[in-house]
């Protein structure tokens, strides 16, 4: 998110995640995963889905629910979490915020990457998904690892406290995209990266067409809050990743 409290969106068959959100009963496949979220299990939490569709909300309240799917070993092949992480560009003593962290999904690859004497904030709209990435954080030894519940129009983040945000099949679910991206460049250290994770319109996974966005739109939205975005290369199957700078 990974936002919901950090929608968690991801879905695994269908996801859209990377953390991981949750219901008491799981979103019907046809729904999207999060983080996720968020997306982002499935990282994130949810926010309304506005498009042509019309609002598409989705609810993570479970997190036991949803880690057989956010976390689900198959995931690896599709999300590619290795290569996510690498377009962060991370270094030992940084600050990563994962948006719509879900049931954790990222952390441990997060927590790798800034070392012990940096820090993953994890952050979701779920309480119980926030209850349940502590309990993963001590169960793994995490240390670095802090989990938080945070807003759905407001990321949480102190002004110019991180150096990393991580948002994976979230960004789609944020109602206020272009005022939401404002407050993660607020939050992002001068050089700060911010790194989306999302579907392509031709994804098998995911959510609904009429609900997913376009590279170039979520380029325009980055630029409207001032920051520097552009389309990088990977080899995910199903999603593209943006990243953007704060200048």
């Amino acid at each position: 998110m990974r936002l919901h409290p950090l929608l968690v969106i991801l879905a695994l068959p269908l996801l859209a995640g990377c953390g991981g959100a949750s219901a008491t009963q799981p979103a019907p496949k046809t729904a999207e995963p999060a983080g996720g979220a968020h997306a982002h299990g499935g990282h994130h939490g949810h926010h309304g889905h506005h498009g042509h569709g019309g609002p598409l909300v989705h609810r993570f309240e479970k997190a036991e629910d949803w880690a057989k799917e956010f976390d689900d070993p198959a995931r690896d092949a599709w999300q590619k979490p290795d290569e996510v992480v690498a377009a962060l560009r991370l270094s030992p003593g940084m600050t990563v915020a994962d948006l719509g962290a879900g049931t954790g999904y990222f952390e441990p690859h997060l927590a790798r990457g800034v070392g012990p004497s940096g820090k993953v904030l994890a952050l979701d709209v779920e309480a119980d998904m926030v209850r349940y990435l502590r309990e993963r954080a001590a169960k793994e030894k995490l240390d670095n690892v802090e989990a938080r519940q945070v807003g759905l129009a407001d990321p949480g983040l102190g002004q110019g406290t991180v150096d990393r945000v991580l948002i994976v099949d979230v960004w789609h679910h944020i109602d206020g995209r272009k005022d939401y991206a404002a407050k993660v460049r607020d939050g992002l250290k001068p050089g700060g990266l911010l790194v989306i994770v999302d579907f392509t319109m031709e994804a098998t996974k995911g959510p609904p067409k009429e609900h997913r966005i376009t590279p170039e739109a979520m380029i325009a939205e980055l630029a409207s809050a001032g920051l520097e975005a552009e389309v990088v290369p990977e080899t995910l199957p199903d999603q593209y990743i943006v990243v953007a700078k704060k200048p």
